[in-house]
């Protein structure tokens, strides 16, 4: 007689450890020093598989799609629904904080200082230019994303205009090296709970000997704190879950259930790159969409679909101006709202890229850069609420983008 082995479904695993993992920080700060490595190691070869898996899967993505009017088709509904959701998520945030008014009486005391952020917004206005990469090879080694894919979606595009037998063995020999990346991601998921348990510990940790009682900086900062936490609840499980079941005629509680997994790695790493191997193993294996949709759209969204990151952005540069006593126009609002779309686009999907990319906003209004020392205690815990709506926004733009191209998903 064959004894089932018993076993727990990886998602428990991670919900364990996740909690397991702030309990340990907490009470023991010191400790952590001995577990840290484990998550550096973690880190490490999620962001080792990440350029490769990009690089290979928008390029087989893109081949498979065909003719440029599909790719055309595609890619518009892709960036379609990225500005459109992006946008949502953002006006959610400014009407909220017009209406709760976290800033008013806002301790300005209550700061925590800030370096090296003035020199972001120089680079900005480059954004679209340095897309096209001067050198390939040095923007795979630097990890720029968004070049990257530029030239994964060309090279993929012109792999279709060449002749049957190169491009027929090129389309081969890129899918083998993507089931061997597939293979190396599936291997480094494995341990995903202990890696989770130690980046948690970590990261409480950390604020315990920085001297940030959680209990008390959320208190002092308690409105802003609820305020953005209440626009992302809202965007993530009102607005997403709505676009899921009116537009992807999909089933968004099924879908939300299936992506826990990655939920749950966002959450903890606050990081959407490091995220996506998950969210492409369960968005295509769970969910059912095809490789072709999510090898395209997902890549994409984890670097310049940030609905979190917008709706963040708002919120804390208009709680600065409240906090200043700073009332801003109707057309500065305007261009608060345009600014962090902008600004969401051009964050990186690392840790804490929105705060940096925050200057941009900042300065586009003309607002003391110093604010950000009001809202940096809270930082990183709204860091890890805002990248797991960012990563939740991506998936859900698969299964739309999938169910509009007629394909017949598990959901």
């Amino acid at each position: 007689m064959i004894k089932r082995r018993f076993s727990i479904p990886i998602h428990y695993q991670i919900l364990i450890t996740l909690i397991a993992g702030g309990f340990f920080g907490y009470f023991f700060p010191d400790a952590t020093n001995y577990t840290n490595w484990f998550g550096v190691l973690f880190l490490r070869a999620l962001n080792m598989i990440i350029i490769p898996l990009i690089l290979l899967s928008i390029s087989t993505g893109v081949a498979s799609v065909g003719n440029a009017d599909n790719l055309g088709r595609l890619g518009l509904k892709t960036m379609g629904y990225y500005v459109l959701s992006t946008l949502a998520a953002i006006l959610t945030g400014f009407l909220l904080v017009r209406v709760i008014k976290p800033g008013v009486g806002a301790d300005l005391g209550f700061k925590t200082s800030v370096e090296n952020l003035s020199s972001i917004h120089d680079s900005f206005g480059t954004t679209l230019i340095n897309i096209i990469p001067s050198n390939i090879f040095e923007a795979l080694m630097k990890g720029q994303m968004l070049s990257i894919i530029f030239f994964a979606i060309l090279f993929g595009f012109f792999i279709t205009k060449v002749d049957d037998k190169p491009r027929i063995l090129i389309v081969d020999v890129f899918n083998a090296a993507l089931d061997v990346i597939m293979k190396i991601t599936l291997f480094v998921i494995a341990f995903t709970p202990a890696g989770i348990f130690s980046i948690t510990a970590r990261v409480i940790a950390q604020q315990i000997q920085m001297g940030n009682e959680i209990s008390e900086v959320i208190s002092r900062l308690g409105l802003y704190f609820i305020t953005v936490m209440l626009g992302l609840l809202i965007h993530g499980l009102v607005t997403l879950p709505l676009a899921v079941k009116l537009l992807g005629k999909a089933n968004p509680v099924k879908h939300l259930k299936n992506m826990v997994t990655p939920l749950l790695t966002a959450f903890s790493t606050s990081s959407s790159n490091a995220t996506l191997p998950l969210s492409m193993k369960a968005v295509e294996f769970e969910d059912g969409v095809s490789n072709k949709i999510t090898s395209f759209t997902l890549p994409l969204g984890a670097t310049i679909n940030m609905n979190g990151t917008a709706l963040y952005e708002c919120v804390a540069v208009i709680f600065i101006a409240q906090a200043y006593g700073i009332d801003l126009t109707i057309g500065q609002q305007v261009i608060v709202v345009l600014t962090a779309l902008l600004a969401a686009i051009g964050s990186a999907g690392i840790p804490m890229a929105g705060l940096v990319m925050m200057t941009v906003v900042l300065n586009a209004v003309g607002l003391p850069l110093e604010g950000i020392g009001l809202i940096l205690a809270v930082d990183r815990i709204l860091d890890m609420f805002r990248t797991t709506i960012n990563v939740f926004g991506d998936t859900c733009g698969a299964v739309i983008i999938a169910k509009s191209e007629g394909e017949t998903l598990n959901i």
